[in-house]
């Protein structure tokens, strides 16, 4: 019984530096997102023999661009409504959201990291030659924008285990007599 007692008050403990936490990485992506978005939009290099290439000749930064938009502005509204005790008491709510935008961000490192790399390195066997020296600039801005969003993408898998401790924290593991009597009925 004491344990009990020693754990429940333990976590309430934990609960406002966890909070604490979870708020101050939500806030820490709204920099980081704003950061890629500006960095992304004015990348833009003129070259003499190739022409201008600008983000939105990009589909995959465009992308990129959508992405930390939708991030830091869930970041911000999750921010302020963790400290809102009714939906706090709906941990669903963040789990559910932090999961998709955590997918969501995968995907956008994912495709801004393709087009890096064919920048960069080209396709040979499908003769796409490489751009970068070509657009060092621009390859460069890429490379910066797609950090910071790297970045980005780490703080909100942090909050998606946040999230994800605080839904399944409720759930108690099962206890050793249902396991055993789930052995003997198999």
């Amino acid at each position: 019984m004491r344990t009990n007692i020693h754990d429940i008050a333990s976590r309430k403990n934990q609960l406002p530096m966890l909070k604490l936490f979870d708020s101050s990485l939500r806030l820490c992506v709204v920099p980081l997102s704003v950061a890629t978005i500006w960095v992304t939009v004015t990348n833009q290099q003129d070259n003499s023999i190739y022409g201008i290439l600008k983000y939105s000749n990009i589909l995959g930064l465009k992308y990129m661009v959508f992405v930390s938009a939708l991030c830091a502005v869930y970041a911000l509204v999750a921010a302020a409504c963790s400290w809102v005790r009714y939906i706090v008491s709906k941990p669903w709510i963040f789990f559910v959201s932090d999961q998709i935008l955590a997918y969501l961000m995968i995907t956008s490192v994912s495709a801004s990291m393709e087009i890096y790399s064919l920048a960069y390195n080209g396709a040979k066997n499908v003769s796409w030659s490489e751009a970068c020296s070509s657009y060092g600039r621009f390859c460069s801005k890429v490379k910066l924008a797609l950090i910071l969003h790297i970045f980005t993408f780490c703080c909100f898998l942090i909050l998606a285990v946040i999230s994800a401790s605080r839904v399944f924290s409720v759930y108690h593991p099962p206890s050793v007599i249902s396991i055993e009597m789930e052995q003997e009925r198999c």
